[in-house]
C-alpha cells in the first residue's frame, strides 16, 4: 500500500495491520515511551482546502513525533487565489521534495485525481486522504475504528465481530458515515443508518444493514451509536433546517440511551457540537477525549467516546 485514498484502496490485510500498529502506538505513547523515528528526514506536507482543526494537528503531530519534518500549506495565503489548480499545486509540492502529502479537497474525485497526476509525473509521494467534501474520511474511520476496539479491549485481530453500530445524524452529507460504514461492516459490525428522511441516501450504502427515521429503533440493542452534526456548510441553501426539531428526534440523552445496550458507547467526530448530546454527561466520568490520531502510524482527528453505563433506565 503506497496510497491510502479510500477504504476501499485498503486490503483485509492493510487494515488489519494498521490498526494493530495504531493500537501498538497508543500503548507505546500511554506509558510516555518514544515511538521512535521511522520517519526521521522524510518530509510530510499538510494541504487543507477546507477547515481542519483536529485533522490537520493529528497528522502535524504525529509527524514530528516520527521524525519528520511538517510543513502545512497556508492555502488562504497561497497561490491558490491566483487562479492554481489543486493538480498545479500539488505538483509543485511533489517537485519540491513532499514525501507524504495528506490532502483535504472538497470535490469529489480531488483525491484520485491528484494521486493520478502524482504517477503520472513519476513522483514517489504517497498521498493520504484527510478528508474529500462528503465523500470520505478514511484516516478518521480507522482511527474510529481503532477507538472501539480500545474501549472494548480488543485486539485488531478480534475485529468488530457482533458488534451493533448505529449512526446517527445528517448521512447524506457525512465523510465519516461514508467511510465508517463500509469499514465498520468489513469489520464484522451490523451498521444502521438513522436520521431525517433528507439526510438519509435515497439507498442504503455499501455496508449500511438498515436504514431508519426512527431514532429507537436504530438504537435498539445497539453497542456503539456514532453521533453526527448537521453538515449545515454542505446543506443546500433551500433545505429548511429546524434546529430544535432535529434535536429532540434526534439528540442522544440519558434517557433516549436507555434503548441502547447497558454500557453503550458514544462517539462523535468533531468538531464538538454540544447540543447533539447534551443531556449526556460529555465533560465527566462518562467521557474520555481520545487523542489516539496523534500518535498512530496513520494520524486522523479525534473522536469523542463517552459510555453510558451507568445510565438509569
Amino acid at each position: 500500500m503506497k496510497h491510502l485514498t479510500g477504504i476501499g484502496s485498503l486490503s483485509d490485510d492493510d487494515i488489519d495491520q494498521i490498526l494493530t500498529r495504531t493500537l501498538a502506538i497508543d500503548t507505546t505513547l500511554a506509558a510516555r515511551q518514544s515511538v521512535g523515528e521511522p520517519l526521521k528526514d522524510r518530509l510530510l506536507v499538510n494541504l487543507f482546502y477546507e477547515n481542519s482543526t483536529r485533522t490537520s494537528l493529528s497528522f502535524a503531530t504525529a509527524g514530528m513525533r516520527m521524525g519528520a519534518h511538517v510543513i502545512t500549506v497556508p492555502v488562504a495565503a497561497s497561490s491558490v487565489h491566483k487562479g492554481e489548480s489543486v493538480r498545479d499545486t500539488v505538483l509543485t509540492l511533489c517537485a519540491q521534495g513532499a514525501d507524504f502529502m495528506v490532502l483535504r479537497a472538497g470535490g469529489a474525485g480531488t483525491i484520485d485525481a491528484a494521486r493520478q497526476a502524482i504517477e503520472e509525473h513519476g513522483f514517489g509521494t504517497a498521498i493520504i486522504n484527510a478528508g474529500e467534501g462528503a465523500f470520505g474520511h478514511p484516516t478518521q474511520a480507522l482511527l474510529d475504528a481503532a477507538t472501539i476496539l480500545k474501549a472494548l479491549g480488543r485486539a485488531a485481530t478480534e475485529r468488530l465481530e457482533g458488534l451493533n453500530i448505529a449512526i446517527i445524524g445528517d448521512l447524506v452529507h457525512s465523510r465519516v458515515a461514508s467511510s465508517c460504514a463500509p469499514l465498520f461492516a468489513r469489520l464484522g459490525a451490523d451498521v444502521r443508518y438513522c436520521g431525517p428522511e433528507d439526510m438519509l441516501p435515497d439507498q442504503a450504502p455499501s455496508g449500511v444493514a438498515k436504514m431508519t427515521t426512527d431514532r429507537r429503533e436504530a438504537l435498539e440493542n445497539a453497542d456503539i451509536i456514532m453521533a453526527l452534526r448537521i453538515q449545515l456548510e454542505r446543506v443546500n441553501a433551500y433545505t429548511a433546517v429546524d434546529i430544535v426539531s432535529y434535536r429532540e428526534a434526534y439528540g442522544l440523552s440519558n434517557e433516549t440511551l436507555c434503548h441502547a445496550k447497558p454500557g453503550a458507547f458514544v462517539m462523535h467526530p468533531g468538531p464538538m457540537n454540544r447540543a447533539r448530546i447534551t443531556a449526556l454527561r460529555i465533560n465527566g466520568s462518562h467521557s474520555s477525549h481520545n487523542g489516539s490520531g496523534a500518535g498512530s502510524n496513520l494520524p486522523a482527528s479525534p473522536s469523542w467516546s463517552c459510555t453510558t453505563a451507568s445510565t438509569t433506565c
